[in-house]
């Protein structure tokens, strides 16, 4: 049998840090509305890193933990909905700059679940057996779509990076996993439509900055994000007692809070970085994940048992349970 097991961990942010007494010197907000709501404090924000240069910057850090050669990698898989171009994709262009000269690449787009959504498949790619090692990479710089004058919006995102590498192992760690999309509930979280503008079309206007009906999300993921978590740990066969950490998506502090009620956790059981970086989608997972094991929460010696949770626009959402 083929499996595969997260082996390296790393994330990057812009050194830029943009506080929430920043933001309201330029709309009409202040720290004690924003960190009250969302437990959000500051984020970073890029000034001329792109996301493939962050992602580029995650990247370089897992092959020198790892100590291999880029050309000893299979693929690359970038989660991301602020690519720096269509194509190219963001995974090509970190490919192109590591040397990865061996691995196909592309990119994922599934919003704050990409990372859960790719890494699910980047172990397929493994388990299949024709292939060993593998990037997945979530990376956003979500300043470029945002609204600056919308403070529904703009004080809740960041830009950053995260991610991991992936090899074959001998035993199973991937233990269970849940991924769901809803498309009717889509037009509750949208970013980046592109309009018809040929000479043979109907003129339709473009809508790049994002847009959220945050009642909507906040209750999408008390509800139905917490009963996928709910399934995926009755599938594993695992108890809810014996799972070390809940790494979910960093968008709000109280949906954190509310989670762990739901699902029967204690609460340091979730750890939370959102008030250092905000929501920065695909990448809060990865984030948080290398950043847990920069502090020893976690291990990487395959002795805990982790469940990673994203959910977000699609609308979609997920969680894995794996041995790390």
């Amino acid at each position: 049998m083929n499996y595969a097991k997260i082996s390296q961990v790393a994330h990057y942010a812009p050194s830029q840090v943009v506080t929430n007494d920043d933001l309201a010197k330029i709309m009409d907000t202040s720290d004690e509305w924003i960190s009250s709501r969302t437990g959000i404090k500051r984020r970073h924000l890029s000034r001329t890193e792109s996301t493939s240069d962050l992602a580029t910057k995650v990247a370089n850090q897992l092959l020198k933990k790892a100590k291999i050669s880029a050309d000893a990698l299979d693929f690359i898989i970038v989660a991301t909905i602020t690519p720096d171009s269509m194509m190219p994709s963001t995974a090509a262009r970190v490919q192109a700059n590591i040397g990865a000269h061996h691995a196909f690449a592309f990119d994922l787009t599934a919003a704050c679940s990409g990372f859960i959504f790719a890494l699910s498949m980047a172990e397929k790619l493994i388990s299949s057996g024709r292939y060993q090692k593998g990037l997945v990479i979530g990376s956003e710089t979500l300043s470029k779509v945002l609204d600056w004058s919308d403070r529904s919006t703009a004080v809740l995102f960041g830009d950053g990076a995260g991610g991991v590498l992936l090899e074959n192992s001998e035993q199973q760690r991937f233990l269970a996993e849940h991924q769901y999309t809803d498309g009717s509930r889509g037009d509750s979280l949208t970013c980046g439509r592109i309009g018809l503008s040929s000479p043979y079309s109907e003129k339709e206007a473009a809508a790049p900055y994002l847009t959220m009906e945050g009642r909507k999300i906040f209750d999408f993921a008390i509800r139905d994000v917490a009963e996928s978590i709910k399934n995926t740990i009755e599938s594993s066969g695992v108890q809810v007692e014996d799972i070390d950490y809940l790494l979910l998506h960093q968008a709000n502090i109280r949906i954190l809070d509310k989670m762990a009620k739901k699902i029967g956790v204690a609460r340091e059981k979730l750890p939370a970085n959102m008030m250092e970086y905000g929501n920065t989608s695909a990448a809060s997972i990865p984030i948080l994940l290398s950043e847990c094991v920069e502090k020893g929460l976690i291990h990487l010696d395959g002795s805990q048992t982790v469940l990673l949770s994203g959910f977000g626009g699609g609308l979609t959402w997920g969680a894995l349970i794996v041995t790390i």
